[in-house]
């Protein structure tokens, strides 16, 4: 087996170097995000740290972990009260994308329950971790259920487990690190927050910088060994330093001036919670130690929070991702002795707000609609209008607001991991077993074993032979393929919402558009919020237009609706029609995933045929139709649309969480 490529040899990236080096010496920091685009050498860079990780002394025999000078004493192998004990390298255990809740938790040891009639827990990843550390690629990619756990068990230094009819409890202290590529797509902002440290990386920008990473890594191809042997000095220097910065740790002093400096950054760089003071300070502290240093100083406290603030900033979902840099410099000045009171977010100009004249009107985001009264547009005149208007200006979107949740009124079969639609999906609540269709999917244990029993019982007489472990044992049970018993998984799954939205001229009329776009933009976090994939078709003038196309990346979408203009008669049928095309294209490539269509008009449609006549090409697509429609007198033709295409009716005014709670 050939050497790892060495960590001393990877060129640059200090910013990543630091942070994996800080966890290392005091994993309590929270562990490492690392995002960066492909070819950056991130896995290389992680995979490298696990050769400078010290030794650990552990328990022989305990597949948990356990320290011999501190075993655990609610570990599952105890007690190892007197135990001896054995010296290994740590692990580092890597947690692949499609790995399962079994895999990664535990789960029964089938093996001990057929052979010794006893219930045994066979431990998952989170215990091989254990002193050690776990690395997530693509951790972006992960199911949210399989994150849950995994932040759980770094918060709380151990796992749970509460499964199949076994419930424990065992240490789980490891250094979490996980890598992504934000090309495909941004982690919930709840997921970063909850990572210690967030290190961006980059490929190199200077030729001479470039040149000699492709110098290195063709030379530990040609020889991986004697590549690793011309940095093994410094590599072992590096492994000593984290073993006496281990060492002085307990030693460092964070002296009160120091709490109050983190309080003043955080406070003026305005995060929420308190995470980010915790994560300043341990952050601070395993600096000092790393630099031999007694007590904590202002630098290293303005070190720290370089590396765990940038990422605490965002305030809404489709923010802009990455570090305000200027935000962080002001903050640090002043809290470097500064005592005005820091300003309010508001007041930062990259955050919006003051009295420009770009601002929207103030009852322009609204969900109750409204907005200032305008000259009618000309297609409301009587008498008709030009027929290619110019489009208006592009409408200003408000503040999104807690829509409704909408739903797909059937349960789905095996979609995609997500928060929408109720669906039987492979992961899950488990709600019973079946005999198995087609190829089996997870093993409900239980009932396969209760089945088999019952079979042989019923040929054979009863099963049970002695006693073991002071309880009856089935003995001589044999499993077939007629016994096995299918787990039924009841979850929530992601839908592919498409948006098919009216942008023609009777939109611009009364102001209505900032409204209507201010509802998109709810709908559209509602569905970053619950993993949805979102696409989008505007349909004025003569035409529709697909402004998006279905995608995973929400803020695209954010951006086009930003854009969008109005104008022009109502094409409302053509827009019905490229819905239906799309979805049919959706459906052919990807056959799992429910769709959702959202109709966002008034109903009107002055151009092309009855809309009423392409519902037959949308049978059977859940959908919802939102009333645009606003005045003292209004036709009615979006409820009549809803009825034609079987969907759910919903005025725009109710589209609003709190509205709906306050009616």
């Amino acid at each position: 087996m050939s050497a790892a490529y060495p960590f001393s040899a990877v060129v640059g990236l200090a910013d990543l170097r630091q942070a994996l080096l800080l966890n290392a010496v005091s994993p309590v920091i929270g562990g490492v995000l690392v995002r960066g685009e492909k070819g950056t050498a991130k896995s290389t860079m992680v995979r490298a740290l696990a050769a400078l990780l010290p030794d650990i002394a552990v328990v022989p025999g305990c597949r948990f972990a356990c320290d011999p000078a501190a075993p655990d004493p609610t570990c599952p192998d105890g007690p190892h009260a007197g135990a001896t004990r054995t010296v290994r390298r740590s692990r580092l255990v890597e947690l692949p994308v499609g790995a399962t809740e079994d895999r990664v938790v535990g789960t029964l040891d089938v093996q001990r329950i057929l052979t010794e009639g006893t219930k045994a827990y066979e431990p998952g990843l989170l215990a091989a971790a254990h002193r050690g550390a776990l690395y997530v690629d693509e951790v972006n990619l992960l199911p949210d259920h399989l994150v849950d756990l995994l932040l759980d068990a770094a918060a709380m230094g151990r796992a749970f487990v509460e499964r199949d009819g076994v419930s424990l409890r065992h240490a789980a202290r490891f250094l979490l690190v996980g890598t992504m590529n934000p090309e495909e797509g941004e982690p919930r902002p709840q997921l970063v927050d909850r990572f210690g440290l967030v290190v961006e990386v980059g490929a190199p920008q200077e030729p001479g910088d470039r040149a000699e990473v492709v110098r290195r890594r063709l030379a530990y191809e040609a020889d991986p060994d004697g590549f690793a042997a011309r940095f093994a000095d410094a590599d072992a220097a590096t492994a000593e330093r984290i073993v006496a910065a281990r060492a002085r740790l307990p030693k460092v002093t964070l002296p009160d001036a120091a709490l109050d400096r983190i309080a003043r950054i955080c406070l003026a760089y305005g995060v929420d919670g308190l995470r980010a003071d915790i994560v300043i300070a341990r952050t601070a502290v395993a600096l000092a130690a790393w630099r031999d240093r007694a007590i904590v100083t202002d630098q290293e406290v303005d070190d720290a929070a370089r590396l765990a603030l940038p990422h605490r900033r965002r305030r809404d979902p489709f923010d802009p991702p990455g570090a305000d840099q200027q935000a962080l410099r002001d903050a640090l000045e002043q809290a470097g002795g500064s005592e005005q009171p820091p300003p309010e977010p508001d007041d930062d100009p990259d955050q919006g707000g003051g009295q420009g004249s770009e601002n929207p009107p103030p009852d322009a985001g609204g969900p109750d609609g409204g907005g200032a009264a305008a000259a009618p547009d000309a297609e409301d005149r009587p008498g008709g209008a030009p027929a290619t208007p110019p489009p208006a200006a592009a409408a200003p979107v408000g503040s999104a607001y807690k829509t409704r949740t909408l739903t797909a009124r059937s349960r789905g079969r095996y979609g995609h991991s997500g928060r929408r639609s109720p669906a039987y999906a492979a992961r899950g609540r488990v709600a019973g077993s079946r005999a198995p269709r087609g190829r089996i999917g997870a093993v409900h244990l239980p009932d396969t074993v209760l089945a088999a029993a019952r079979d042989q019982s019923a040929r054979n007489g009863p099963l049970l032979t002695h006693s073991v472990n002071n309880g009856p044992f089935l003995a001589r049970i044999a499993i077939r393929e007629r016994h096995l018993r299918e787990a039924v998984h009841i979850g929530r799954e992601a839908n592919l919402v498409l948006f098919v939205v009216d942008a023609s001229g009777s939109m611009a009329a009364r102001a209505r558009m900032a409204t209507v776009k201010t509802a998109v933009l709810s709908l559209l976090r509602d569905a970053y919020q619950r993993r949805d994939t979102v696409g989008m078709i505007t349909f004025r003038d003569t035409d529709a237009t697909t402004v998006l196309r279905p995608t995973s990346s929400h803020e695209v979408g954010v951006r086009r609706l930003a854009d969008l203009r109005t104008g022009g008669r109502t094409p409302l049928a053509a827009g019905l029609a490229a819905a239906a095309r799309t979805l049919a294209g959706e459906r052919r490539r990807d056959p799992l995933r429910r769709p959702l269509l959202v109709v966002v008009t008034d109903g009107r449609h002055t151009r092309g045929p009855d809309p009423r006549t392409v519902a037959p090409a949308l049978a059977g697509v859940p959908s919802v139709v939102v009333d645009c429609e606003t005045g003292p007198v209004k036709l009615g033709m979006a409820r009549t649309l809803a009825g034609a295409l079987d969907a759910e009716y919903l005025p725009l005014a109710a589209l609003s969480a709190a509205t709906l709670k306050a009616v």
